[in-house]
């Protein structure tokens, strides 16, 4: 295994604090506080985090609205996903948009990862993602491009389409097929007549494996061996994780399509339990170090979120801003901070 101890416990630390962060959004959905939809990736932190920790330090990262953990695993500031939750004036997009839609898009050596807000129609940031690969190639850069899609996405056009295109040129990409189980409330048997999510990859002529998405280190070894193919030219790989949505689309969905006996077994393999259970086994760390992370992060994400909530809204004076290219207000510019086991 490739990883150090700092760096083991540096994804404890992101995985810990990407559900302290989101147990805290539900309370502010639940106190109104949160404009528009709450989307949870309980059960799903451990592969999104592990998977863009994978990254070399000028790659570039495209979320979906639930891989929360691979913008934590950046370094983006709770404080602004928090504030851009609640529509604030100083959120990454000035209160104009939602969620996790922002970007980072630092200039070349920089030694900062670019970060490509999500797309809200799926799949159509497969295609996005080659053509930055395609981009960077021609500009000589050696960097990897990074995205995911849920196995509802897989059935779009822009998957297959973007897919394609980056097989057949051999860019350098890296996609994270997610088997969520349900696309919404619509079971995976009725989307696909395949065994295997990654099986889609067959049809395009590029390597691909199915993983257990709750198993932090197979993901990271996972991607990390696609990552460095993508870089030596070797072109794009599929990753498919074996993981549960284990909250409804978004907060308002109660989920009720979903039997209990199913949510009871995943409920089981819990990542972020899974993964201390093996920090402890394998004597990485004690009890008592993992305890006092698991503090650490419930009270920085707490901090963060009072600091967002006690930023203003947008200033109705700049309602017109934004809207050409060029107005330096709206360059998102993100504070990228380490964690306290980030390895110098």
């Amino acid at each position: 295994m490739s990883l150090t101890r700092p760096q083991l416990l540096d994804l404890y630390y992101y995985i810990r604090l990407t559900r302290d962060i989101e147990e805290r959004l539900t309370v502010l959905y639940r106190q109104s506080k949160v404009v528009g939809g709450l989307y949870r990736s309980l059960g799903q932190e451990g592969e999104s985090v592990a998977s863009a920790y994978a990254l070399g330090p000028e790659d570039a990262l495209a979320p979906l609205i639930r891989n929360l953990g691979s913008i934590v695993a950046l370094g983006v500031r709770p404080r602004d996903i928090f504030a851009q939750y609640m529509a604030r004036g100083s959120s990454p997009t000035h209160g104009r948009d939602l969620n996790v839609h922002f970007s980072h898009i630092p200039a070349p050596g920089s030694g900062e990862r670019t970060l490509i807000g999500p797309i809200s129609m799926l799949g159509d940031l497969i295609p996005v993602m080659a053509g930055f690969g395609l981009g960077a190639r021609m500009q000589g850069r050696q960097l990897v491009t990074l995205t995911y899609i849920g196995d509802g996405g897989t059935s779009t056009g822009a998957f297959h389409e973007g897919l394609n295109f980056a097989a057949v040129q051999k860019l350098p990409l890296v996609l994270i097929a997610e088997d969520n189980k349900y696309a919404y409330s619509t079971p995976i048997s009725q989307q696909m007549a395949i065994a295997r999510l990654d099986q889609r990859a067959e049809a395009y002529g590029i390597p691909h494996e199915m993983i257990d998405g709750t198993d932090v280190v197979a993901v990271f070894e996972s991607a990390k061996r696609a990552i460095e193919r993508a870089r030596a030219g070797e072109g794009p790989t599929l990753i498919g994780v074996d993981v549960m949505r284990m909250k409804g689309h978004a907060e308002h969905d109660d989920q009720r399509y979903v039997p209990k006996a199913l949510l009871d077994e995943w409920r089981q393999r819990d990542p972020l339990a899974r993964y201390r259970g093996w920090l402890l086994s394998d004597g990485v760390a004690s009890g008592t170090e993992l305890d006092e992370i698991d503090g650490m992060t419930h009270g920085y994400a707490e901090e963060e979120a009072q600091l967002a909530e006690a930023s203003p809204m947008p200033d109705p004076a700049d309602a017109g801003r934004g809207v050409w290219a060029g107005d330096e207000l709206f360059v998102p510019r993100l504070e990228i901070v380490k964690s306290p086991f980030a390895e110098v």
